[in-house]
């Protein structure tokens, strides 16, 4: 065997050995996996799956690795390397990392105090979904929830009084059986003398 193809299979093992079972599989599975191991104590194996899902886009990967950094979870406290995760998270969308990129800017975790930039990661999200509220689908999404609730409550109401009716009349027809026996009891005594 010549010494070329000898390093093409070591380096064809080597690429083999490096790339972990899990990666490549599906996200879900493999995130729920980084738990386990995170779980288990054994969170570098965790943090390097995390890695793998959020440098290809993953929220929760980048929440995760975030949340591991910033609070020394199983690794280092590295809040500049949490905000960085928090940071990717968040400008997905993920309002759990714009609100802690929002706290760590109130008191200068990591970073240099600073309401003004405080004050718009925690409006982040707000700001950028406003435009939703007054789409024609979401006010036609809000009608409908209006009338599934409407209709729910009219239901729950319908089962409560038909219920409370039901006791009310069994109240009376035990009252009036009381009154009964009551009022027989005078004349059974006076006919008997």
């Amino acid at each position: 065997m010549n010494l070329a193809r000898l390093l093409s299979i070591i380096a064809a093992t080597a690429i083999c050995m490096a790339e972990p079972a899990w990666a490549g599989g599906n996200v879900d599975d493999d995130l729920r996996q980084a738990a386990k191991l995170h779980r288990n104590g054994e969170t570098a194996q965790a943090m390097a799956i995390w890695r793998t899902w959020a440098e290809r886009g993953d929220t929760d990967a980048a929440y995760n690795l975030a949340v591991v950094h910033h609070y020394g979870d199983g690794a280092a406290r590295n809040a500049a390397e949490a905000l960085k995760w928090y940071r990717q998270a968040a400008e997905r969308g993920d309002r759990v990392s714009q609100y802690q990129i929002g706290l760590m800017y109130q008191v200068g975790d990591g970073v240099p105090a600073n309401a003004e930039e405080a004050h718009r990661w925690f409006v982040a999200h707000r700001q950028h979904h406003v435009h939703h509220d007054h789409s024609p689908k979401m006010q036609e999404w809000r009608r409908q929830a209006a009338a599934h609730i409407w209709q729910r409550d009219m239901r729950e109401s319908l089962a409560t009084s038909r219920q409370n009716g039901a006791a009310i009349v069994a109240d009376l027809q035990r009252r009036a059986a009381t009154v009964a026996v009551a009022t027989e009891r005078p004349k059974l005594a006076a006919s008997a003398l």
